[in-house]
C-alpha cells in the first residue's frame, strides 16, 4: 500500500491546476492528497490549517510574489522547511537563481512540463525532504543522547547514577515511568531504580540464571547470530512461546530475554498496570571476554493510552543503556577501589597493632623465661630437683603461652587476608568435645573445675574440626583465664534436628556492658581485665570460625557474675554453597 502525501497547488490558473492534478494523480509510484488554492492568502490559510508534505508554487500570483509568499510560509508557519517546488510561465535564470537560493528544491517552466517531469519532481522532492527530515531527527537524537549520558556520568556513585538516568530517559521517550532491574547471581533480581517515586518495588521472577550472557540458540535463527537486541513490545517477561522482537543493528548478543534463566516470571502489566513495554539489557564488559556480562535491564513502561513503539525509540534507549553501562562500570570499579583501600588501610592499623600487641605480650613471659633459665644455669647444683622442675615449669608454661599467641596471630592473619578453606566432615560432637575436654583438664589447676553436660540428638553434624577446635580451645581458655579466682565452668552440649548448640558459661569478672559491643573484633579487650594478660584475639578467631560454619555466636555477662557464649550451628552443610576444598 503506498504512502499517501499531502500536496497543495497554488496558481490563479484553473486549467494549470487541472493538469498537474491530472498528471500527480496517474503516478504510479506515489498516492497523493490534492488541495488547490488561487491565490497567495487562499494558500497560507490552507498551510495553516493542514500540514503539507510539498508545495506546486506559482510565481506570478495576483496577490503577492510567489518569492513573498515562499518567505511567509518557511518564517511564520513551519519551523521545518517545506519543500516548495516553484513553477513559472517562462525560464528565467534570474528568477531560478533567486528562487533556489531562497530554498525551493526545483524550478520548473510551465511550458515545458510533462506528466514524468511533474511527476519525478515531486518524488525527489517528497524523498529529499525525509532525508532531511530524518537527518534531523538523527542529529537532535544524538544531541539528546549525548545530554542524557553527560548528566547519567557526572556521578561516580551507583545510586546517584541509576536515579539520573530513569529520570532522564523518561523526559527522553516521553513515557509513563522507566525502571532499572538489576540481576543477582544467586538470589532475585530487584528493581534498584524507578523513576516514580511512588513506585513500589517487587520481584520481577523467582529465578535469576547466570549474570554471563551467553548466545541463544533456540529459535535464534539468523537474527541471533548477528547479536541482536531484545526489546519488548509487550509487556516483560515473556513466555518461550512469545520471544521478544527485535531491533535491528544493535549491539546486545540476547536473543530472547527468557533464555537467560528468567522462569515463574510475574506479569509486568499485571504488577503495574501498563499496557505498552520497552526493554533493554544493560551490558557490561566482562574482563576481556567477547560475551558480554548481563547486569539488568533498562526498562520503559506506557500505560496512559495506547503507546506504538518507534524503531528510533529502542535504538535511543539502546544507546541510553550502552552509556548507562559504562558509567555503572565505572561507579562499580571506583567502589572497589575505594573498599581496596580501605581495607589495605585496616589491615596497616591491624598489622600495627598487632606489632604492638606482640611486643608487649612477649614481653613479660620472655623475661619470665629468661629469668628462670638463668637460674637454673647459675645455681642448678644448689637447687634441688623440685626446684629445678619447677623453673622448668615455668619455661614450659609461658614458651607455650608465647607458641599459642604466635599461632593465634597467623590464624588471625590467614582469616583477615585468605579466609581458610572450610572442609566440612562428619564429626562426632560428643566424643570429639569429650577429648577436648580432657585434654583441657590436664593443664587446667585445681582451682577451677570444668563441668561437661549433654542434651538432645547430637548426631548428624557436619563441621571443620580444626575450625570447632579452635572455637572450643579460645572460649574455654578465655572461660578459665578470666575466672582467676578459679570456680567452676560449664560446657553445656544441646543437640537439635536441624542445629547444634553449645555455650560455655563460666563464674569470672563479667564484661562490663560498654566495652561488649566491640568484644569480636580484633585486639579488642574488657576495660576490667587488669593485668590478666591476653591479646583481644579469642572471640574474633572465634567468631570468624563460627561464620565459616554458617553458624551464629551470641555473649551474655555480668559484671563480677560470670560470661556465657553461645554459639550455634548448623547441622548440615548449607545447600547451594560450596566448600573450597571441593573445587
Amino acid at each position: 500500500m503506498l504512502d499517501t502525501w499531502t500536496l497543495l497547488i497554488i496558481d490563479d490558473c484553473a486549467a494549470d491546476r487541472k493538469i498537474y492534478r491530472r498528471y500527480l494523480l496517474k503516478d504510479p509510484h506515489q498516492s497523493y492528497q490534492i488541495l488547490e488554492a488561487d491565490c497567495a492568502e487562499e494558500g497560507l490559510a490552507l498551510c495553516q490549517k493542514v500540514r503539507c508534505d510539498v508545495i506546486l508554487l506559482d510565481f506570478c500570483l495576483p496577490d503577492m510574489s510567489g518569492l513573498e509568499f515562499f518567505d511567509r510560509i518557511q518564517q511564520e508557519i513551519f519551523k521545518t522547511s517545506v519543500p516548495v517546488i516553484m513553477l513559472t510561465g517562462r525560464g528565467d535564470e534570474e528568477i531560478a537563481v533567486q528562487v533556489m537560493k531562497r530554498g525551493a528544491l526545483d524550478y520548473l517552466v510551465k511550458q515545458n512540463l510533462t506528466q514524468d517531469v511533474l511527476q519525478l519532481a515531486v518524488r525527489n522532492a517528497i524523498k529529499q525532504s525525509c532525508l532531511q527530515a530524518q537527518l534531523l531527527k538523527t542529529q537532535e537524537r544524538q544531541r539528546l543522547i549525548a545530554t542524557t549520558a553527560l548528566r547519567i556520568r557526572q556521578s561516580l556513585n551507583l545510586e546517584q547514577i541509576l536515579n539520573t538516568a530513569v529520570a532522564e530517559v523518561q523526559q527522553l521517550l516521553k513515557c509513563d515511568r522507566v525502571m532499572v532491574y538489576q540481576f543477582a547471581p544467586d538470589t532475585d533480581g530487584k528493581i534498584v531504580a524507578s523513576s516514580v517515586e511512588s513506585y513500589r518495588t517487587v520481584a520481577l521472577c523467582d529465578r535469576v540464571g547466570a549474570g554471563t550472557v551467553e548466545q541463544g540458540s533456540r529459535g535464534a535463527g539468523e537474527q541471533g547470530s548477528r547479536g541482536e537486541v531484545a526489546v519488548g513490545l509487550s509487556p516483560l517477561p515473556l513466555c518461550p512461546s512469545a520471544p521478544l522482537p527485535f531491533v535491528p543493528n544493535s549491539q546486545s548478543p540476547i536473543p530472547y530475554i527468557y533464555e537467560l534463566g528468567l522462569c515463574n516470571c510475574v506479569s509486568l502489566k499485571e504488577q503495574f498496570n501498563t499496557k505498552a513495554n520497552l526493554v533493554v539489557p544493560i551490558n557490561l564488559s566482562n574482563n576481556g571476554n567477547p560475551t558480554p556480562k548481563l547486569w539488568g535491564l533498562l526498562i520503559a513502561h506506557h500505560n496512559s493510552g495506547e503507546r506504538h513503539w518507534q524503531t528510533d525509540d529502542a535504538e535511543m534507549l539502546n544507546e541510553v543503556s550502552v552509556q548507562l553501562a559504562i558509567a555503572i562500570q565505572q561507579a562499580e570499579l571506583l567502589a572497589q577501589t575505594q573498599a581496596a583501600l580501605a581495607k589495605e588501610k585496616q589491615l596497616n592499623v591491624f598489622k600495627s597493632q598487632i606489632i604492638t600487641t606482640v611486643s608487649h605480650e612477649y614481653r613479660t613471659p620472655l623475661t619470665s623465661i629468661l629469668a628462670a633459665a638463668s637460674t637454673l644455669v647459675k645455681h642448678s647444683q644448689q637447687l634441688d630437683e623440685s626446684k629445678q622442675h619447677r623453673f622448668l615449669g615455668i619455661i614450659e608454661q609461658k614458651a607455650r603461652y608465647m607458641s599459642k599467641l604466635v599461632d593465634n596471630m597467623l590464624l588471625v592473619n590467614q582469616l583477615e587476608l585468605e579466609k581458610p578453606k572450610f572442609q566440612p566432615i562428619s564429626v562426632d560432637l560428643l566424643q570429639f568435645f569429650s577429648d577436648l575436654l580432657e585434654q583441657e583438664r590436664e593443664t587446667v589447676g585445681d582451682r577451677h573445675e570444668l563441668i561437661f553436660k549433654i542434651t538432645g540428638n547430637h548426631h548428624g553434624f557436619w563441621g571443620d574440626r580444626g575450625l570447632l577446635q579452635q572455637i572450643f580451645i579460645n572460649l574455654m581458655s578465655n572461660a578459665i583465664k578470666y575466672s582467676p579466682d578459679g570456680g567452676s565452668v560449664e560446657f553445656h552440649l544441646i543437640g537439635k534436628e536441624s542445629e547444634a548448640i553449645f555455650y560455655i558459661k563460666d563464674c569470672g569478672i563479667g564484661i562490663p556492658m560498654a566495652d561488649r559491643e566491640n568484644l569480636f573484633q580484633s585486639l579488642s579487650r574488657g576495660s576490667n581485665v587488669d593485668t590478666i594478660p591476653g591479646t583481644g584475639l579469642g572471640l574474633a578467631i572465634a567468631k570468624a570460625c563460627v561464620e565459616l560454619h554458617s553458624g551464629n555466636i551470641a555473649l551474655s555477662s555480668e559484671v563480677g557474675q560470670g560470661t556465657k557464649v553461645t554459639v550455634s550451628l548448623p547441622k548440615l552443610f548449607p545447600m547451594g554453597k560450596v566448600s573450597p576444598s571441593s573445587t
